[in-house]
């Protein structure tokens, strides 16, 4: 089974990139399920991840007509655009590192990944990050990512492509994350 990485282009590579966020989207599963599988946290409508796109392509993972994967790619215009992200945006603005201030930077987040259950355990998480990092890294001083402490599979998976934690914080009655940067 061939497995293509590429930029999405089309509405229907963004309409499977919706529904398989449903598929994982946090508390579809059970807790068990979650913290072995992993899940997301936001759901994208079409204009949203259209505008997303436009902006910058996100990267998606295609078996023929299957998706396997995606990576969202989110310019740091987008902070108010999706109201439950606006925190951590502002937040990544103040982190600072090593002396230099993350808002200082020019930053890409990587708005969310996820590997269909089918194609977990190919590479299919790896080879999306590496397709990312060849379109982005010449353009963006830091990928910036956050993960859900308690999504142990992403996490490991996360650091394992080389990213390094730099940052975590509590969002109250919620989730502990992870803030990472490659």
């Amino acid at each position: 089974m061939e497995i293509v990485f590429k930029t999405a282009v089309h509405d229907t590579e963004l309409e499977k990139i919706i529904k398989l966020q449903g598929i994982n989207l946090r508390h579809t599963q059970s807790p068990e399920e979650e913290r072995e599988q992993g899940f997301v946290t936001v759901q994208h409508d079409l204009p949203l991840l259209r505008d997303m796109n436009d902006a910058e392509n996100h990267v998606i993972a295609m078996s023929g007509d299957t998706l396997a994967g995606y990576a969202l790619a989110m310019v740091r215009d987008f902070k108010y655009r999706v109201p439950i992200l606006t925190p951590m945006f502002e937040m990544l603005e103040n982190i600072d590192v090593g002396g230099e201030r993350i808002g200082d930077s020019n930053f890409l987040v990587m708005g969310q990944v996820c590997v269909a259950r089918e194609f977990r355990g190919m590479g299919v998480f790896q080879g999306l990050y590496r397709h990312y990092f060849e379109l982005y890294k010449r353009k963006y001083d830091w990928v910036i990512t956050e993960v859900a402490l308690r999504n142990t599979r992403s996490l490991k998976a996360h650091l394992n492509v080389g990213f390094q934690e730099i940052h975590r914080y509590d969002e109250p009655g919620m989730e502990e994350w992870v803030v990472l940067r490659y």
